[in-house]
Parts: C-alpha cells; structure tokens; sequence
C-alpha cells in the first residue's frame, strides 16, 4: 500500500496572524506542487488593517506601504522531503484558529484532500516562513541572511560567520577563509536564538571589538558586544549564553 506521504503531490499553507495588530497582520497563501518532480510555487501575501495608519507610523516599524507580495515560479525541490516529512508526522486537530494560525490542504494527483489543522502550528509556520524566505532569494528580492561573529580571548582573535541559504536550503559556516556546509535544524534554531535578546544600538559600533569578549553583527553593518549591547529579555532564558554556545561549537568543529 502507498503511503500517505507519498501519494501526495503538493500542499496548500494559508495563514491568517490573527490578533496581531497592524502593520505587522498579515495572511498569506502558499501553493506547493511538486507533481511533475520539480516544485512549483505561487505566494500571494498581504498585509492587513494598515487603512489606519499613516506612512510615517509604518516606515516607524520597519515596513513600507507597498509590502504585499506575490510569486509564481519554481523552488529548488531540496525542499520537497522536508515538507512530506513534516506532513507524514503530523496530527491533526479539530481545535479553532481565530486568533490566527495556518491550515493545510493536502493535493493528491490534482485532487484536494480538504483543509486540515495541525496541532503542530508552531512547525507549520516555521516551514511556511523559511519557504517564504526562499522565494524572497530565488526573486532575488532578498539576500542570504548572514551573522558575523567575532571571538576575542586572551591574544586569540577569532572571525566567523554563519550564511543562510534559504534558496538552497543550505548553511554555510566560514572560518579563517575556509567554509563548511553545516546542519541546517541546528543553525536555524541558532538563528532564532540570535534575534531573542534585545539589542542596543546606542552601544553598538561600526567596528568589532578587540577586547576579551564575543561580538556579533546581524548584517546591518552594526556590531554589539554579547553581555553588554545584547542582554537578555527573558530572565528565564538565557539566549546570550547560548549564542555564545552556539558559535563556539561551530568555531571548534562540532
């Protein structure tokens, strides 16, 4: 008998923020279909309730009036697996999503299989945001997201940087001119760990620091020493530490 995941032959993921207020609601409608071998993809994101605002209270959180989005074209198909993966070990749940939440409908040789819930929401929308962000750098409309990092101990300088390649689906981890392709779910989870704390930028510098300490540049250009321009939020989590974990793994070879 053939198993579910792989008698499917594509996925439609539509997301609604829910509660989250202007300019930051949005919804989204991502069509996945990888029935003939390669993955082809229509996105078509808009952001909602914004009639409000004025340009000026939109600029102010980092958006433009003109942030709607739409894409139809091919993916790389590296991210077929990880998307029949996901499905196959997914429950499903009859729970409500008002407050915001995606659903997914299954497409079985053309035929749609009905919209489901998954419990896994969290998941879904990681899946959703990094296939989204892969668009962005297959339409060239946004680069790989790089980190640099610098480690100073002692007389010991250490300079490194970690580049995600969502096009690809691909991490690429440099050190001291040489690169290594490193595990994607460990050095996405890296990622999101770097942008928990806060960050002050009226201490940050345009130049890495060379004092004993660990600095770290974002790719905007600005750097912030860890313990001191990158504090934490969360007195129960201490994403700092792990950041410093995280790369000191990578700079030994882990």
């Amino acid at each position: 008998m053939t198993s579910i995941k792989n008698s499917i032959t594509g996925l439609v993921l539509e997301y609604d923020s829910g509660i989250i207020p202007p300019p930051y609601s949005h919804v989204f409608r991502l069509a996945l279909d990888w029935s003939k071998g390669d993955l082809s993809t229509a996105l078509d994101l808009h952001y909602t309730e914004r009639e409000e605002l004025s340009e000026e209270e939109i600029f102010d959180e980092g958006f433009t009036p003109d942030d709607d989005y739409r894409y139809k074209g091919q993916l790389n198909s590296v991210w077929i697996k990880p998307l029949q993966q996901l499905f196959d070990k997914t429950r499903w749940t009859s729970k409500d999503i008002e407050d915001g939440g995606i659903t997914v409908t299954a497409i079985e040789k053309g035929k749609d299989e009905g919209v489901k819930i998954p419990s896994n929401q969290e998941e879904w929308q990681l899946m959703a945001q990094d296939l989204i962000q892969a668009i962005y750098e297959t339409a060239k409309k946004e680069a790989p997201l790089k980190i640099d990092y610098r480690q100073v101990e002692g007389d010991q300088l250490t300079d490194c940087s970690l580049t995600v390649h969502f096009s690809v689906r691909e991490v690429v981890f440099e050190k001291n001119g040489t690169s290594r392709v490193v595990n994607w779910d460990f050095a996405i989870q890296l990622m999101k760990i770097v942008f928990t704390p806060d960050y002050h930028y009226e201490l940050a510098k345009e130049e890495a620091g060379t004092k004993r300490g660990a600095y770290i540049n974002c790719g905007d250009g600005y750097w912030h020493e860890l313990g001191k321009g990158v504090v934490n939020i969360d007195p129960g989590f201490d994403a700092v530490k792990k950041i410093r974990i995280g790369f000191t793994d990578l700079i030994q070879g882990e």
